[in-house]
């Protein structure tokens, strides 16, 4: 049996190699690999003294030869491809152990690599008879098959090529994006970055959940290769499997937190989240006190729902958290070993999370059947600085504060939407309406009293001054809103003569 070994990454490839030569393989290597075998004092032969050609062009040309390209494709089933290895005196490769440059880390033209997606798309097209490994984490698993068998089973050699075309599919991926980018001066670049003509993407099943959106569909997440996700980091406590609406929730919940806070200095956040909508949110300056405002908007909608925290929970606060209505999922930066007993003896269904920050997204991407619609992400791109206020009344500091996490609140509300504030906390919010007047009315009638005195948010502007005026009518004294519409001066009107102030952001935030 003979193996060639020819890696980027070098994890467990000494351990590995050791234990080929044991089982009596012969091993071939490669530059930097060969010399990693030789300090470790690992018996192989250069891939040079193989081909009877040196490395060459500063090592892009190595592995590239009838030698080695021969020993892998060669169909060991077929007598004519046994004849051509005799007559050209090629010996067959039967494991072939290769990673790759570490684009995605460094992208440039010298870390694309040719040699070895050549070499690991050869031996996984000839899996029948060749052996692939493309990561460090199946050597175990492959070794110890060697030892009990002698040789890899036809599904295993199937399942590692497999892998390996994932490999080089996501590799060829992050380049061909990188290009699109405006990769590598020189090259011809996409007149749109975000949004090139051909968007290459690679994914990999990073988790399979308890079920999708509903219990009779199948559901997992997927990473984008070479793309990092807050998610890849998140440590389950207890609960039980997470489902597609876990996750989709949970989501919003921990974007929205941290974006409440981000806009408060860093003061504490929390969010509740059901059906991807806030039915609580607030900014305060202790946890406790965060958490507590934002479950007083809407307890009875909060039950089922997504708890996200921006600050550790220990134990007090769990035991806060466990006398309010049940969370299918409570996810913060980390949970006390005390905080988990208790939540725990509380609900034991409620999976507990905990999470570092979320990322930063550029790109949206939603399923439409077969094709597929991308955008930019919806970042708030306009800052409460550059806000106009288009009333004759301006803003207290009080109302400034408020229109700010209703802008937020608002802006991750399924549209048509209007969210009220009041003193750090929501108190009201609509979501979902056809109708932005049915939504100002959803919101009021839940915030009741509290809409008294309190900022409101519409995700884009008032077409007629109706929806303002329910707002009006329920005591809002402060508006904020894209505007844009053709009746701006109608409706500006309407807030001079109730003596209301109003701001205009100049940015719409539509959410489906």
């Amino acid at each position: 049996m003979r193996a060639l070994l020819s890696v980027y990454d070098k994890t467990g490839l000494i351990p590995f190699a050791q234990g080929l030569a044991a089982l009596k393989v012969e091993l071939i290597a490669s530059g930097n690999t060969s010399a990693a075998l030789k300090e470790a004092g690992v018996d192989h032969v250069d891939v040079a003294t193989v081909t009877g050609s040196p490395e060459m062009f500063g090592g892009r040309v190595k592995t590239l030869h009838p030698k080695i390209h021969g020993g892998i494709l060669a169909d060991r089933s077929k007598a004519e491809h046994l004849e051509d290895l005799a007559t050209n005196n090629i010996d067959a490769i039967d494991l072939v152990v290769c990673n790759l440059y570490p684009f995605t880390s460094n992208p440039s033209i010298e870390l694309i690599d040719v040699g070895g997606p050549t070499m690991v798309r050869a031996a996984a097209k000839n899996h029948a008879h060749v052996g692939i490994l493309v990561n460090p984490d199946d050597y175990d698993a492959v070794l110890t098959e060697l030892q009990q068998h002698g040789a890899l089973s036809d599904e295993t050699r199937a399942t590692l090529a497999r892998k390996a075309f994932a490999h080089t599919a996501a590799y060829d991926a992050a380049i061909a994006t990188w290009m699109s980018q405006g990769g590598a001066d020189g090259l011809s670049r996409e007149e749109d970055p975000v949004l090139p003509e051909h968007l290459a993407l690679s994914l990999t099943r990073a988790e399979v959940l308890r079920y999708g959106e509903n219990p009779h569909q199948r559901g997992a997440r997927y990473r984008i290769d070479g793309a990092e996700s807050f998610w890849d980091h998140v440590e389950q406590h207890a609960g039980t499997g997470l489902s597609y609406l876990n996750l989709f929730d949970a989501d919003a919940a921990w974007r929205l937190a941290f974006e409440l806070s981000a806009d408060a200095e860093g003061r504490p956040a929390a969010a509740i989240i059901k059906h991807a909508n806030a039915c609580g949110a607030a900014v305060a300056d202790s946890i406790a006190d965060a958490f507590a405002s934002a479950l007083e908007a809407d307890p009875l909608s909060a039950f089922g729902g997504i708890v996200a925290l921006t600050v550790p929970i220990d134990a007090e606060l769990a035991s806060t958290i466990a006398e309010g209505p049940q969370a299918d999922v409570i996810i913060a930066p980390a949970l006390s070993a005390e905080a988990i007993d208790i939540l725990v003896a509380r609900r034991k269904a409620t999976r507990l999370l905990s999470a570092p920050l979320p990322e930063r997204s550029e790109i949206q991407i939603r399923s439409l059947g077969n094709s597929m619609l991308v955008q930019s992400f919806d970042h708030f791109e306009s800052a409460p600085s550059t806000w106009k206020v288009v009333t004759q009344r301006q803003p207290t500091t009080q109302e400034w504060e408020d229109m700010v996490i209703a802008w937020r609140v608002c802006g991750r509300t399924t549209s048509n939407a209007i969210a009220l504030t009041r003193e750090g906390r929501a108190v009201g919010i609509g979501a979902g309406q056809q109708s932005r007047v049915v939504a100002a009315e959803i919101a009021v009638n839940k915030a009741q009293a509290n809409a008294t005195g309190a900022a409101g948010a519409s995700d884009a502007f008032f077409p007629f001054p109706d929806g303002l005026e329910v707002l009006i009518a329920a005591g809002v004294t402060a508006i904020v809103q894209p505007g844009g519409s053709v009746r701006d001066d109608e409706v500006t009107a309407v807030a001079d003569a109730a003596g209301i102030t109003m701001v205009h952001t100049g940015e719409r935030h539509f959410r489906h």
